[in-house]
């Protein structure tokens, strides 16, 4: 290998045995960049060393199993892939920069400031931070105002809700009575006491104490 290769620790190796490619990911946004695939002019005589082994045999087949060797071990390293990977660094160099705050290998698009030399992650681009900022205060400002506005209005908080007619079950979204048959959803007795409104089958109004009649 001539030269050494950089950001090797964010790179993935897509190679097979017909070629070479690698893929390169920014440590920030995860945004990558794939090499172009580069053909093995080796790895195509040996898959023919191999084809004639199959049909000869004897020293042609000894030389398919060499060749079959050569391919396994290339999956791993070997001076072709040395410089396949090379190359591959080459295409994509100037989609990278590496930040000098973090260290990390950042994509030049998206996660790089160039007023500053620094990825955003160290030194986030004014504009952005600021609509980041303003988009957070809205939020939480949101929330402020949500716990105290009345959402509800003047819905009934105590009646239990009711998602089905007790007298035809049919489904209901709310309301006092049935927009099917119209009979009142909430089952209720006035107390003959008080007057209070229980709930149907209560033994005993809720206000006054008094039993109730069944």
């Amino acid at each position: 290998m001539s030269t050494p290769i950089a950001f090797t620790d964010n790179v993935r190796d897509l190679s097979n045995t017909g070629g070479y490619q690698f893929e390169f990911r920014c440590e920030r946004c995860g945004n990558g960049y794939r090499s172009a695939y580069r053909a093995d002019v080796i790895a195509k005589g040996g898959s023919l060393v191999r084809a004639a082994g199959r049909l000869f045999g004897g020293k042609v087949a000894d030389l398919s199993y060499a060749a079959g060797s050569w391919a396994a071990d290339r999956q791993t390293n070997s001076p072709a892939k040395d410089k396949a990977m090379e190359a591959a660094v080459g295409e994509v160099r100037d989609s990278f920069r590496q930040c000098h705050g973090c260290g990390d290998w950042m994509c030049h698009e998206v996660c790089w400031n160039d007023a500053v030399g620094q990825c955003v992650r160290c030194s986030p681009k004014q504009t952005e931070e600021l609509a980041q900022l303003q988009a957070q205060e809205r939020r939480r400002q949101v929330r402020e105002r949500l716990e105290t506005t009345d959402l509800v209005g003047g819905a009934d908080l105590q009646t239990a809700a009711v998602t089905r007619c007790p007298s035809c079950s049919a489904k209901v979204d709310g309301g006092k009575f049935c927009g099917e048959c119209g009979e009142r959803l909430a089952q209720v007795s006035a107390c003959r006491e008080c007057g209070t409104t229980n709930a149907a089958g209560a033994r005993f109004c809720a206000e006054c104490g008094s039993p109730q009649a069944h």
